[in-house]
């Protein structure tokens, strides 16, 4: 019985996460959440882990109300307990930079580590391997286009490979509106294809997901920014193609069902059975390149990826403040972008190491709230 960790176990791709372990008959052991108690606290009488942790705020009605079996602690230092635990898997799916430590800590401990927190290797992707080559750590990705990547390679040469091609979606905004200033938060939120957290859902809106994703293939696959590609697939049934030196081209294609990607992170080509609908081979699919006019913060992510240090660190703190400031209704659409331009401008790329990113971190997002502040002022 394969035993679980879960980062993140309340959001989307931890409830799903759930779901795959719960068709495997796999062992929770752990769960760690933020504020969502009602949630925790059903998952816990499910699954009975040993520990569950939380956020602060919340740990008294959790404690009172988890099964008598499940220990229940709250605050950093026991997210990165948790992290740390011996078991088969530590699924890493907090957002944002609050899930980069508890990765490194997982890495630093030896774990195999599922990753969906693509922002340890957007921020910190050399020091995270640096601690798996130390510890004997290994991993592997849940995003789907990048566990659709890993697929591909299986039984390739690394020598053999061109280029990657990541696909997106394009978003709600693909085809319209012309005007981007005026548009909602319920319509940026209004994802065409994915059921993701409100962050990523924005993030995908701006296009600004599939820029982190570039970095964070170019972490992942040792690949150059040049030998990594973005296409607009509004399917989202190809996850990602390969191209090799030879001209031909691999593609991975599946249903828009994020547990095919969270297996293959767990158990990879172990490819137990489950019992999902099976992606039907019709109607028409488009590829078509990406408007980085009109969506600027993916061509801003590839600029970050390649002066390198904590530049990357600025643009996903920015973002952070950002998304936050239009989800709140601070912010138009369009100077989420902007936002993310002028942290580059104002914050100076470091060597990478951890000091310096959690420094880069703080300045990027004071920078950020501070420019926000003066526009609404």
């Amino acid at each position: 019985m394969r035993s679980l960790t879960i980062l993140g176990s309340t959001g989307s791709i931890g409830t799903q996460t759930i779901d795959v372990a719960k068709t495997l008959a796999w062992r929770v052991d752990t769960l760690v959440a933020g504020r969502n108690a009602a949630l925790l606290v059903e998952q816990a009488h499910e699954l009975k882990p040993r520990l569950v942790v939380c956020d602060e705020a919340i740990v008294d009605q959790v404690r009172d109300a988890v099964p008598p079996s499940t220990r229940v602690a709250a605050g950093r230092e026991a997210v990165l307990e948790a992290a740390v635990h011996p078991v088969d898997t530590v699924v890493a799916a907090i957002p944002g930079m609050a899930g980069v430590a508890p990765v490194l800590a997982a890495v630093e401990a030896g774990r195999h580590v599922a990753l969906a927190t693509k922002e340890a290797m957007v921020v910190a992707g050399d020091l995270v391997w640096a601690a798996a080559r130390a510890s004997g750590a290994t991993l592997t990705p849940v995003d789907s286009e990048h566990a659709g990547v890993a697929q591909l390679l299986v039984g390739e040469a690394m020598a053999s490979v061109e280029s990657i091609v990541l696909t997106a979606s394009g978003g709600p905004f693909r085809e319209g509106p012309e005007d981007l200033s005026s548009v909602t938060r319920e319509q940026a939120l209004a994802h065409p294809t994915w059921a993701m957290g409100p962050r990523v859902t924005i993030d995908s809106a701006t296009l600004f997901n599939k820029g982190l994703e570039v970095i964070e293939a170019h972490a992942l696959f040792g690949l150059p920014f040049d030998a990594i590609e973005v296409v607009v697939h509004p399917q989202s049934l190809v996850h990602a193609f390969v191209r090799y030196r030879d001209g031909s081209l691999k593609a991975q294609v599946g249903p828009h069902d994020m547990r095919l990607a969270i297996l293959w992170g767990i158990e990879g080509t172990n490819r137990p059975e489950l019992p999902y609908p099976r992606l039907p081979l019709d109607g028409v699919w488009q590829f078509e390149p990406p408007d980085l006019k009109r969506f600027p913060a993916l061509a801003l992510a590839y600029d970050a990826g390649r002066a390198g240090g904590t530049a990357p660190a600025v643009l996903n703190a920015a973002d952070e403040v950002a998304v936050g400031a239009f989800l709140a209704g601070r912010l138009p659409f369009p100077g989420i972008a902007e936002a993310l331009r002028v942290a580059l401008e104002r914050v100076p790329s470091m060597p990478a190491s951890w000091d310096a990113i959690v420094e880069t971190d703080r300045r990027a997002r004071e920078e950020t709230e501070h420019w926000i502040t003066r526009q609404v002022s």
